[in-house]
């Protein structure tokens, strides 16, 4: 064979290799360890649901309808993770227009094993299934956290149809505002950032930082658990006959459950098992031991007692709190909106509450809604480098740009406004629909009875 043939000949295999192998960077990799953390966080988030949130509410209520929340819980949890694969991540989280996505990948299509998403690192991907099935966790949460504002009153066709009509036309919407975006990798300079800017969501657009769900998840949950109870109307009794939990050793359960669950809803968050995700954990842990105590000593020295009860909720209004400002607080900051949203919250589910007049079953809005509203206030400040925070990244300049607090702050007040108008129309509308069809609350004689025997044909006791 020519000589020059033959050198050509040995290096072709590496040439074809080469080439294979440019190829193969071409298409975007995930890393194998952020995608295990990813599916365990996804397994996390249904840990918090149920059990999580079903047993923290079940004990709550009176023994009479602790089957009917379980059941509530658990099968919203079903419809959504359905409804979630035929329209709800297509509506979220793809491009349509500043409110809406659009239903290009309706019934998963288009979703391979080999489709990826961007996370927030430039050039770092995740499987699209693994993305998708995580937020389909956030998705079902999020409606089953409504239930505890009506608990012990409405009929359970008419809880699924609510939950039908809300998750449509307000989370879907909000999740779109606040969380479509293309990916770090279009920022390349500034007028690809303004176009890349101009695609995505609303409240996005508006620089409101959000990095759990403070606005899409736990202010939008409140405020339609708030205009539930107001439109249901009070519970048979309430105010004159005893309506205390029926076991708070279960809702402690619940309540840890919910904790737990909750590092791989907001560690989780950050898409990506680096750095930024143990600070995020930190975060978690240090803002929700702090709340805990901060309600504790306020019941103490308000009451003369500090309750398990107390100490539960007080660790979830902890949790809703740094949820938005988990991945840019410091741990610092992080304690500091714990304890702030801990004593705030003990006053919003006793003072408030009573001078208000409403009956808030499980007290949604006052531990979800207030403490959200904090958190997604409050994150504007524990963001600050100046208070211990890690400021905004700039994906153009590649770095920490500078802050301002009172700018960002601007950006989170368009965040709050938009989520409590538009979960708080939709709502309204959602329940006059619902009652108008079905009716919204069962008989005096059912609710006197117990949900449990008369709506789902079971008891949870049996003497």
């Amino acid at each position: 064979m020519n000589p020059p043939l033959r050198r050509l000949s040995a290096i072709l295999p590496l040439l074809l290799y080469a080439g294979a192998s440019v190829a193969e960077q071409a298409t975007p990799v995930p890393n194998k360890g952020d995608t295990s953390w990813m599916i365990v966080a996804t397994v996390l988030v249904i840990l918090m649901t149920i059990p999580g949130l079903a047993l923290f509410y079940a004990g709550m209520v009176r023994a009479k309808n602790i089957l009917s929340v379980l059941m509530q819980v658990f099968m919203t949890f079903c419809m959504i993770a359905v409804l979630w694969a035929l329209y709800g991540y297509s509506i979220a989280f793809t491009e349509g227009n500043a409110f809406f996505g659009s239903l290009d990948k309706a019934f998963l299509g288009g979703i391979t094993v080999d489709s990826v998403v961007a996370t927030f690192s430039k050039g770092v991907y995740l499987p699209e299934y693994v993305y998708a099935m995580f937020q389909l966790t956030f998705a079902a949460i999020t409606p089953a956290l409504i239930i505890g504002a009506f608990a012990e009153r409405m009929k359970f066709s008419a809880v699924l149809l609510f939950i039908l009509l809300w998750f449509t036309f307000s989370y879907l919407p909000i999740a779109h505002m606040v969380w479509y975006w293309t990916g770090p990798d279009a920022y390349t300079d500034a007028d690809s950032a303004a176009k890349a800017g101009a695609t995505a969501g609303f409240i996005f657009q508006k620089g409101a930082l959000d990095f759990a769900g403070g606005t899409v998840v736990h202010i939008n949950a409140g405020i339609a658990g708030l205009i539930g109870c107001l439109l249901v109307g009070k519970r048979v009794g309430f105010g004159e006959e005893s309506m205390a939990p029926h076991n708070v050793p279960m809702t402690m359960i619940g309540a840890a459950l919910l904790w737990v669950g909750w590092f791989g809803f907001n560690v989780g968050s950050n898409l990506e098992a680096n750095g930024a995700a143990g600070l995020v954990f930190a975060n978690t842990l240090l803002a929700t031991a702090a709340a805990a105590l901060a309600w504790m000593l306020t019941e103490w020295f308000a009451r003369g007692t500090p309750s398990m009860l107390g100490g539960a909720s007080g660790a979830v209004a902890g949790l809703v709190a740094i949820t938005p400002a988990c991945g840019w607080a410091g741990p610092m900051g992080a304690m500091a909106l714990g304890l702030v949203a801990g004593a705030v919250c003990f006053w919003a589910v006793t003072e408030f509450k009573n001078a208000m007049g409403y009956d808030d079953s499980l007290d949604v809005f006052g531990v979800h809604g207030i403490s959200g509203i904090l958190g997604s206030i409050g994150t504007a400040i524990v963001a600050s480098p100046a208070l211990g925070g890690t400021g905004v990244y700039d994906y153009v300049s590649n770095g920490f740009g500078e802050y301002s607090i009172f700018t960002q702050l601007q950006s989170q007040l368009w965040g709050v406004a938009v989520t409590v108008v538009w979960s708080g129309v939709v709502a309204f509308i959602a329940y006059k629909l619902v009652d108008m069809l079905i009716g919204l609350r069962v008989s005096e004689e059912t609710e006197r009875e117990g949900l449990d025997i008369n709506e789902h044909g079971e008891i949870a006791y049996h003497n």
